[in-house]
């Protein structure tokens, strides 16, 4: 068994949802959760297939961020996960529903920082074992750091 960490690329303005999945609805499921929400939100989808053909799987309403989806989905040749990409809306707008969709296990990560993930490499095929989003902490907030943090939350509208 080996390791790798493998790095997403996300595009300028975007956010990336990881997670698994177990079932080959489960594109079909993500991509109406998406719509249902949001008219406006662009995303793409993919999500690979575990068993059978053992297929990338895509869907979304952005073909750019469909083909960046699918090139990360390749990169991490994990099998079950799906990678989404999405702009002009949030991931915290759409994560409760992704957590309800009845074939998705785990969320590994939801964020807009540069990731990696964390991947075992076996004979049998690749297994996401965990994500470094972001960096680590550089101190600890200041009372000017929560105004600002508080200030922000109101700003983009998630606080009144």
């Amino acid at each position: 068994m080996e390791f790798k960490a493998v790095t997403m690329v996300i595009p300028e303005d975007c956010n990336l949802i990881l997670g698994q999945a177990h079932f080959i609805k489960t594109v079909e499921d993500l991509h109406e959760i998406f719509v249902g929400i949001s008219a406006q939100v662009k995303f793409g989808i993919a999500f690979c297939e575990a068993s059978g053909p053992c297929l990338i799987r895509l869907s979304g309403n952005d073909a750019p961020l469909q083909e960046v989806a699918t090139a990360n989905a390749q990169a991490l040749g994990a099998g079950h996960c799906f990678v989404i990409l999405l702009k002009e809306a949030y991931p915290i707008n759409f994560l409760n529903a992704i957590k309800q969709c009845a074939e998705v296990c785990t969320i590994y990560c939801a964020t807009a920082n540069p990731t990696q993930v964390i991947v075992a490499v076996t004979e049998q095929g690749n297994g996401i074992l965990g994500v470094v989003d972001g960096f680590a902490p550089r101190g600890v907030e200041s009372p000017a750091d929560v105004q600002q943090r508080q200030a922000f939350l109101r700003r983009v509208g998630y606080k009144l």
